[in-house]
């Protein structure tokens, strides 16, 4: 007999097999092997595990690798296991989202109602509210194929996670019929307000009487989300921003990046999410046209590109404090704004620190908030 042949589906058969082609009986073989016969049958009818010390002592005594009687016995239990579970889709849906979305986190910001956190159930139907999925289906986590700055990265749970929420938020808001010429017209009505941080609280009764929802919404943990554009339909586009950063030369730059997305129709089909925005500031060839644009816009917006470079080509490295702020007063622009132009464009992040200023304090008051301690009620 050939024992090599890979025709047994179980340790025991194989080891019948061998006790068959030499004459020996059960008792015979548990006497060679120092154990008991009903043990040694139990094993030879597949009733009971074959154990490795029992597949060393096998083969001492039929010259087979103890291996091959392990093999055919994991082989054997995981059809056995295969066969009792039946595969379940679900499990694995579960799974991903426990895993990887920060369930705790919306639990406490009042995005998902779970009373139990360890309760699977309850945390799955929570998760189909949230994702606007029928109760027991899977939740897909991925609907769609958002654009991003950086095209090569997945967009994660958490980030959809963060974006749903911005999306539930712009669903519920009321704001004026949206168009393209409202919409240009309100970069000409933003220029002005670049000149004191405080003037921002204004802007989101702009975006409004534009057409366009402006929700803000604090960045979930680890998601490096700045902003997002898409459209509830054709003619209702929305803009979300987390302001991760609280710098008024960020915000600014992020936000009008966002409205050239719109100005564009950038994001009608699938949502443009933007992700650290700005890391590629100088790359054109690390992102697609729509970004490109957006990523021009934007810097123009904040601080005309060719008087950057020009100044950036004349002062460095070393940009005296006098010629910066003449400069600035040449721009009209709060120093904020050209500091953050010129820190992107150099590299250099430890230049014009000083002139860091915050936003968000202005902001939050007049506009569709969602975090920093505030709830933004949502039906689901």
């Amino acid at each position: 007999m050939d024992n090599t042949t890979p025709q047994f589906k179980t340790a025991g058969q194989l080891i019948s097999a061998l006790m068959d082609s030499r004459g020996w009986t059960n008792k015979l073989l548990a006497s060679v092997l120092g154990i008991n016969e009903t043990e040694l049958g139990k094993v030879i009818q597949d009733k009971k595990s074959l154990s490795a010390e029992l597949a060393v002592l096998l083969e001492e005594v039929f010259k087979e690798p103890a291996d091959r009687f392990l093999e055919l016995q994991k082989n054997y239990e995981l059809a056995k296991a295969r066969i009792k579970n039946i595969p379940n889709p679900r499990r694995a849906n579960q799974a991903e989202l426990l895993g990887n979305l920060p369930i705790s986190e919306m639990v406490s910001r009042g995005w998902i109602a779970v009373e139990n956190t360890k309760d699977i159930g309850q945390i799955e139907n929570a998760l189909s509210n949230f994702f606007n999925v029928n109760a027991g289906a899977a939740v897909q986590l991925l609907p769609h194929a958002a654009k991003k700055t950086n095209v090569n990265d997945d967009v994660s749970p958490i980030q959809l996670a963060w974006l749903y929420r911005v999306q539930s938020i712009a669903q519920g808001m009321i704001v004026k019929p949206y168009t393209r010429q409202k919409a240009e017209e309100l970069v000409k009505q933003l220029k002005p307000l670049l000149s004191a941080p405080q003037e921002a609280r204004n802007v989101p009764k702009l975006f409004a009487e534009c057409g366009i929802r402006l929700v803000f919404v604090e960045a979930l943990k680890a998601s490096k989300i700045d902003g997002v554009c898409f459209w509830l339909s054709d003619k209702k586009p929305v803009i979300g921003m987390s302001m991760r950063f609280d710098r008024m030369d960020n915000f600014w730059f992020v936000l009008r990046h966002e409205l050239e997305h719109v100005i564009q129709s950038h994001g009608v089909h699938a949502p443009m999410l933007d992700i650290e925005l700005g890391s590629d500031l100088n790359d054109a060839i690390s992102v697609d046209d729509e970004e490109y644009i957006a990523n021009y816009a934007a810097s123009e917006f904040c601080a005309p590109k060719a008087k950057i470079d020009s100044f950036i080509a004349r002062k460095a490295p070393l940009f005296p404090e006098k010629d910066f702020q003449g400069f600035v007063k040449l721009l009209g622009v709060h120093p904020s704004l050209v500091a953050g132009q010129i820190r992107h464009k150099t590299g250099r992040y430890e230049l014009f620190n000083s002139h860091n200023v915050k936003i968000r304090e202005y902001v939050i008051p007049s506009g569709i908030v969602d975090g920093w301690g505030d709830i933004y009620p949502v039906v689901f």
